[in-house]
């Protein structure tokens, strides 16, 4: 049975950094991606990871201050969250699948996602 269990999420004031885990149990996956929901809004992409290339792909909201990396010998996704924002505030979730459709945020292809864990950046 696959299994995605998250931790890391908290609060932290502007500025702060945070890392994100998610820990895969039941098999290993090429394609790998975070995506976060904020209240009222629709879930976007944030970074997405091929694990058998080391491929990445980043929201431009994003860029230059996350960074997604994965552990195959843990079989854990990692998001580095640095320079947090206020906007950066929602539920992260990280999912997971086999098929290279999903590459990177194609939301609706991706089969196995983690329970989600809420970043709150205050200012």
């Amino acid at each position: 049975q696959v299994q995605l269990v998250e931790s890391g999420g908290g609060s932290v004031q502007a500025g702060g950094s945070l890392t994100l885990s998610c820990t895969v149990f039941g098999y290993s996956f090429y394609y790998m991606a975070w995506f976060r929901q904020a209240p009222g809004k629709e879930r976007e992409g944030v970074a997405g990871l091929n694990t058998a290339t080391n491929s990445t792909y980043y929201a431009n909201s994003v860029k230059g201050r996350f960074t997604i990396s994965h552990d195959n010998a843990e079989n854990t996704l990692y998001l580095q969250m640095n320079s947090l924002k206020p906007e950066d505030t929602a539920m992260y979730y990280c999912a997971a699948d086999r098929s290279p459709s999903t590459w990177p945020f194609n939301i609706r292809k991706y089969t196995y996602w983690g329970q989600g864990t809420q970043v709150t950046v205050s200012s």
